[in-house]
């Protein structure tokens, strides 16, 4: 069995879907700020810092999205009460505001489309055709819709996202967990599996499980933060891969 761009030892692929498979971190990232800049806007008045692009990588990207508001309105010394995930998106709960992004992510996604990279697509292709397993992990609750709107849902024999992890109890990355599940559901071993994460808080995910392989996707200019936060490797493409032994 081959494994391209893979130590030998690896017989199953577990990949990130925002930003590894599909183009939608981008439009994660935008409705992040749109919500986090309204919400800031309103009540700092003044003392008005918008949401960075720095903000992102550090506290919400790769992160269940309740846990993603959590942790940025801690870095500003903001505390919500947390809600219930039923909460309006114009509620000042922790949850509502994770579902009122979530609605501009959807009005954004519905507006766009949503396209994935072809690089990956074509690695994707290239691994199942070796005869490594394949999951897709991701903290998104929409990532099965995504799949579907791009028509992969049958490139993957497991699926872990925001909606299993919440079925299961699992807490979201930088935890292990969820790729842990991903590999249970395969029947193997960590040490058996290649990890393929764009975010910092998916590397940590990584390094945390023991896995056999971490690869770091840099889509925005972040590879040393990668490669700090866990990364065996780093390419700009998954197709960069293919052309290694």
């Amino acid at each position: 069995m081959t494994t391209p761009g893979l130590p030998q030892s690896i017989r199953a692929c577990l990949f990130d879907l925002d930003g590894v498979i599909t183009r939608t971190a981008v439009v994660h990232a935008a409705a992040w700020r749109e919500m986090f800049d309204d919400f800031l806007g309103h009540r700092e008045g003044d003392a008005f810092r918008p949401f960075s692009d720095d903000d992102y990588d550090r506290y919400v990207d790769g992160r269940p999205r309740a846990d993603g508001v959590r942790t940025f309105l801690a870095s500003r010394g903001i505390e919500l009460p947390e809600g219930s995930p039923d909460d309006g998106p114009g509620e000042e709960t922790v949850n509502g505001l994770g579902n009122r992004k979530n609605e501009l992510l959807l009005a954004r996604i519905h507006k766009d489309g949503v396209d994935a990279y072809p690089g990956s697509l074509r690695y994707l292709g290239t691994v199942r055709d070796a005869g490594l397993k394949t999951a897709v992990v991701s903290s998104s609750a929409n990532c099965r819709d995504i799949l579907a709107a791009v028509r992969i849902e049958n490139m993957f024999d497991a699926r872990i996202d925001g909606v299993v992890a919440r079925e299961r109890g699992l807490p979201g990355k930088p935890a292990p967990d969820t790729f842990l599940a991903a590999a249970r559901d395969l029947g193997e071993a960590p040490a058996a599996c290649a990890v393929f994460e764009d975010a910092q808080a998916g590397m940590d995910a990584g390094r945390a499980g023991r896995f056999g392989y971490v690869v770091g996707v840099d889509r925005v200019g972040q590879a040393e933060a990668l490669r700090a936060h866990g990364a065996d490797t780093v390419v700009e493409d998954l197709a960069e891969l293919e052309g290694r032994s």
